[in-house]
């Protein structure tokens, strides 16, 4: 058996996961649960070549990662108030599929607890559930490993004294938590779809992360929203090689060309919809999914239904009202043969303390006062989002809208 750093790695990344989420409930800690992972796969590969692999290498590395956590724990001063985890014999560990299947999710929930911050809650899943390094997680989320690192000991200390649980929330506690796990794999794809800041808009590392979360999510909890979720990261992503042009330039969607989307992930993206749109009530991932959609099925930009997009926002606004949503909507209207009611309405929410610090707003409202003739109104809109806007490629393409609509010498 093969001993190269290719074969190390295939092994940790195809059973890392889940060992990782099983000793973290066998032995109640994040850090006493990762080291006597390491240390389970360190015997894995100094074993498995000389007596070959066994049958069930994922139950193996438990069974040996458990007992060198053990062993740990004798050797430390924390033996005695864990004596209970140094009673079962390899019998009494629960290593079931379907148990440790479960352990996925409720990893999964755990670092997604409400009582933890946002950043918190994506930094420990990318870290925990995604198997990323310290500093694989600090680059994607645009900070210092070191700030990272002590961001996520404080959240493994938090889980520790605050005794949330690890567990899976029960159906009655599942419409409540559920939405807290969504809302973090979206901001996962997002981060990698339309990156804050750099020369790249796409991320395409923490885009496949998350559709990687989402699809085992939709697995092991086969949910409307979970299907929505899934089918609105899919669509966008087929997207994502006409977005940027050769050159490195951002390509905005009326102007990409579509015959570099992927129809094969947009027909798997539609079947996803389609399974959540079965399942009743309707919720925001599949209203933003279906959005998404009318995009995907339109094989020319002057093909888009845009009179279905507003129906569809009008109903994620009333179920669901934001800014962000209402800015869309106006834009959306705007696009829909009411440019000025689409203006006004931008108007109307350009108060609010989240737009007003929101590049994207200004680059609509800049656009669609272009596409009035409105110059000068629209130059001064765009030098707001030139004012706020962080990733280079979004930003030199504001700049050449703006240069085009300078009064010629």
């Amino acid at each position: 058996m093969s001993t190269e750093p290719s074969y190390v790695d295939d092994l940790y990344r195809e059973h890392s996961r889940r060992v990782q989420a099983t000793l973290i409930r066998l032995l109640g800690d994040f850090e006493l649960a990762e080291e006597a992972m390491q240390d389970a796969f360190v015997a894995a590969v100094q074993q498995w070549p000389v007596n070959g692999k066994p049958d069930n290498p994922t139950a193996w590395l438990i069974r040996t990662g458990y007992h060198c956590g053990i062993d740990q724990i004798r050797q430390r001063s924390t033996a005695r108030r864990r004596a209970h985890l140094l009673l079962p014999t390899d019998e009494a560990l629960d290593l079931e599929p379907t148990t440790i299947e479960d352990d996925a999710l409720r990893l999964l929930f755990t670092c997604c607890h409400p009582s933890l911050s946002m950043e918190a809650r994506i930094a420990l899943t990318l870290r925990e559930m995604c198997g990323l390094t310290t500093e694989q997680v600090a680059s994607a989320l645009l900070m210092k490993p070191t700030t990272l690192a002590q961001r996520i000991v404080r959240a493994k200390r938090k889980i520790r004294d605050a005794h949330i649980p690890y567990a899976v929330p029960t159906q009655e506690e599942l419409p409540e938590r559920l939405p807290d796990v969504l809302q973090v794999i979206y901001l996962v794809f997002n981060e990698g779809y339309s990156r804050s800041t750099g020369a790249s808009v796409v991320d395409i590392s923490l885009t496949k992360e998350a559709m990687r979360l989402g699809n085992e999510l939709a697995r092991l909890l086969p949910q409307g929203e979970v299907f929505g979720l899934m089918a609105l990261m899919l669509l966008n992503d087929a997207r994502r090689d006409a977005r940027q042009d050769s050159d490195g330039e951002l390509v905005t969607l009326d102007a990409q060309d579509r015959r570099l989307w992927r129809q094969e992930d947009i027909q798997v993206g539609i079947t996803w919809l389609e399974q959540a749109l079965a399942l009743t009530p309707t919720g925001y991932y599949t209203l933003q999914a279906s959005i998404a959609a009318v995009h995907a099925q339109a094989s020319h930009a002057e093909q888009t239904d845009w009179g279905r997009i507003v129906r569809l926002y009008d109903a994620l606004c009333r179920r669901f009202p934001s800014p962000i949503l209402a800015l869309n909507r106006a834009v959306a209207i705007a696009m829909n043969g009411a440019p000025d009611t689409g203006l006004k309405l931008l108007d109307d929410i350009a108060h609010h303390p989240q737009l007003s610090r929101y590049h994207l707003f200004y680059a609509a409202k800049a656009d669609l006062l272009r596409r009035q003739g409105q110059h000068e109104a629209a130059r001064s809109a765009y030098h707001q989002a030139l004012q706020l806007v962080t990733l280079d490629p979004e930003k030199r393409f504001l700049l050449k809208r703006l240069n085009e609509l300078e009064p010629a010498p």
